[in-house]
């Protein structure tokens, strides 16, 4: 019998030479196994190719990753984007839907950047496409041309909403220090969801959705990169692993859980 819940990491569709492929960042698949203790295997963005029912059946939680891509604006009542922004249409009609099923079914969600972006739309949140022309807000973008570990270091501090599900993660801390990648933010918070922390200009940086049947975090920062070395993302990757591998023992048959009574567990620091 497994012994660790199994997670579906979502994938971008990208061409790789001729070739429509379907590619999701180790960081993340690492984060999930080793982080979360999970099974993790790696989700195409089929769209309705693979109806969200039979995912559900399948998986214990769901991990919504970050990328290059942005959101469709369509998708939110958003004005077109510039010229040259990469969309991902296939991963819209893939995660969009998913997500809703996910969160309604009580199957544990941990959305990150993009992911992030997407549970506020799913929620019929709006984005701003970009935060940093937004005269109120700083520029929340990496330097590419730094190495990753700049890139990826703390860029600003976090303001913990006061008795939050985040704020409970971190321990009863008040504020907490993480990394900044990201072009877009929320522009109108969707409904039902809570905002979980704040960057020192106001954007929102995380959200929970109110009263979910399990364990379902969004956050706009990166918690997977070098999730070990850091108490939040730690905290993050195993209160989801714990939340999947919970989903997975509700779904065994009374009487067969003897085998994964001693299933291995998140690492963490």
């Amino acid at each position: 019998m497994r012994t660790r819940p199994l997670v579906g990491v979502t994938a971008d569709r990208t061409m790789m030479g001729p070739h429509a492929s379907h590619v999701a960042g180790e960081k993340y698949i690492g984060a999930a196994v080793d982080g979360a203790g999970a099974l993790a295997f790696v989700l195409p963005a089929l769209g309705e190719r693979q109806a969200a029912s039979d995912i559900l059946e399948a998986v214990d939680g769901l991990l919504f990753t970050g990328s290059y891509s942005n959101v469709e604006p369509h998708r939110y009542g958003g004005p077109a984007s510039e010229a040259g922004t990469l969309h991902d249409p296939a991963r819209d009609a893939t995660t969009l839907p998913l997500m809703r099923a996910a969160i309604e079914a009580g199957v544990p969600v941990l959305a990150i950047c993009r992911g992030f972006q997407e549970m506020n739309v799913v929620f019929g949140g709006t984005l701003h496409q970009q935060v940093h022309n937004v005269a109120r807000y700083d520029d929340h973008r990496e330097n590419k041309d730094d190495p990753l570990d700049t890139q990826y270091g703390p860029a600003h501090a976090l303001k913990l909403v006061e008795g939050g599900l985040l704020q409970r993660l971190a321990g009863g801390a008040r504020e907490a220090r993480v990394n900044s990648l990201h072009g877009q933010g929320i522009e109108r918070l969707g409904a039902g969801l809570v905002a979980e922390a704040f960057a020192p200009d106001g954007l929102i940086e995380a959200v929970s959705v109110a009263n979910a049947h399990s364990f379902a975090l969004g956050v706009q920062w990166h918690p997977e990169w070098k999730y070990a070395d850091d108490a939040l993302s730690t905290a993050i990757f195993h209160a989801f692993g714990e939340a999947c591998r919970n989903h997975m023992l509700a779904r065994i048959p009374r009487g067969a859980g003897h085998d994964v009574a001693h299933a291995p567990r998140a690492a963490h620091a």
